[in-house]
């Protein structure tokens, strides 16, 4: 296939200021401007992802032939390529990929055509910021450079964590640990270090941990969770007690070094016969009512969304090389893809005044072969456009609803304020 034009000027578009950016760190690291350089290693791993590329010898021979990208066609012997993988350094990567993620909020922050979850618009009335923090064990699996052959599949590859914002869907940051069976307590230094005041948390039981918990209370942070099964809590105050709804204040701890008492909210939900369970250090139901807290918590499986896109996806499963900075080159080339690919996802959702939510990434990235077709027919100029046309509704972009959408209660004590004009939201809240 032919590189599209189309895709490749919007991809230099958005990535040359970054990739520029990086110039002087490029010659501090001793680097030569050779054939091999930054632009052309950044457009071969863009290559390699949304073209799934089978190997470096197909990518050899496409850059001889055609060229990539931005890249006009060079001649590189397929050994030099493969190890330059090896070697060239992740952290321009990186570098390239938190240069380029302010633009794409400001980007994010320009579309006003398509709607926020109501959860996440009440929620920042009250918070600055809600980030989701997770992390996901890499497996190699597959090998796409000559030096992996003699390497062992099935071996784990390290652990990625990240945080995303729930509101833009962006990564906000990305650590590699090299020990695969790393706990998730080992990333609440890396957490503290870059929360701010006034943010909200949704964490998994990974990071159930009494110290860490109090740290971010201490630095004026909140957080949601879950409940361990058969965690022994007293209660101190009652706010609502139905058939489908609980919320008490309740302590929770056992006074020791390991777990110290804590103050926290427990919000239980009954879904048919099911008790669903959530921990919260927002005391106050005024300021996170119980349903909004049980809806917030439930997006959290938006982080589990990313790690699946991009592992399944974007081929993060199938490791080119089995050295650790090539590993990392890999990380940072796909999440900065999957950055690119959240934004196209937006601009498409702003287009058709939908929620985020209802397009899929999925079908976005495999829908760009047949906008290339299009455009390679003179029928298409515009991918945003083509992905809104309800011509081309076939392709997928927007998800079949499963279920119809419900009025979110946000009722701080929905047994009190039933029937009242604040027990479901409204528009007149909006984020900024």
């Amino acid at each position: 296939m032919v590189e599209d034009q189309v895709i490749a000027e919007q991809l230099e578009r958005l990535l040359t200021p970054a990739i520029t950016n990086q110039e002087n760190y490029y010659r501090k690291l001793g680097l030569r401007e050779r054939i091999l350089n930054l632009p052309l290693m950044m457009a071969a791993v863009l290559t390699l992802l949304w073209r799934d590329v089978a190997g470096v010898r197909e990518l050899t021979r496409m850059l001889a032939r055609d060229g990539f990208l931005w890249c006009n066609p060079t001649q590189v012997s397929q050994q030099a390529l493969s190890q330059r993988f090896l070697t060239f350094p992740y952290s321009l990567l990186e570098k390239v990929f938190k240069d380029l993620l302010p633009s794409l909020r400001t980007a994010w922050h320009s579309r006003n055509k398509r709607t926020l979850p109501e959860s996440i618009q009440f929620t920042l009335s009250k918070f600055e910021k809600i980030w989701i923090v997770d992390g996901s064990t890499l497996e190699a699996l597959f090998r796409k450079l000559q030096s992996l052959e003699e390497a062992h599949y099935g071996q784990l590859a390290g652990k990625m964590s990240t945080v995303i914002d729930l509101m833009t869907r962006l990564p906000v940051e990305i650590w590699f640990e090299e020990n695969p069976k790393a706990s998730d307590t080992k990333l609440e230094e890396n957490i503290l270090n870059i929360v701010t005041e006034n943010t909200l948390l949704l964490l998994d039981r990974g990071f159930y941990h009494f110290h860490f918990w109090h740290q971010l209370i201490e630095n004026k942070v909140d957080f949601i969770t879950r409940i361990k099964k058969g965690a022994a809590i007293k209660v101190e105050q009652v706010f609502t007690e139905s058939y489908g709804l609980r919320d008490r204040k309740i302590r929770l701890g056992s006074g020791t070094n390991k777990t110290p008492f804590i103050i926290l909210r427990l919000v239980e939900v009954r879904s048919g016969k099911t008790w669903h369970s959530y921990l919260t250090s927002v005391l106050d139901p005024n300021v996170l009512p119980p349903y909004v807290v049980a809806d917030l918590y439930r997006r959290r499986w938006r982080i589990e969304d990313a790690f699946n896109t991009v592992k399944r996806l974007l081929g993060l499963s199938y490791l080119w090389t089995g050295s650790i900075n090539g590993i990392k080159l890999q990380l940072w080339a796909t999440w900065l893809f999957y950055a690119v690919l959240v934004d196209l996802g937006d601009a498409v959702a702003d287009e058709l005044s939908l929620p985020f939510d209802d397009i899929s990434l999925e079908m976005i990235y495999r829908g760009l072969y047949h906008f290339t077709t299009a455009h390679q027919k003179g029928k298409a100029t515009d991918p945003i456009k083509y992905f809104a046309d309800p011509q081309n509704r076939d392709l997928g972009i927007i998800k079949q609803r499963r279920k119809p959408n419900v009025k979110l209660i946000v009722a701080p004590f929905p047994d009190l304020q039933r029937g009242s004009d604040q027990f479901f939201f409204n528009n007149s809240l909006k984020a900024s």
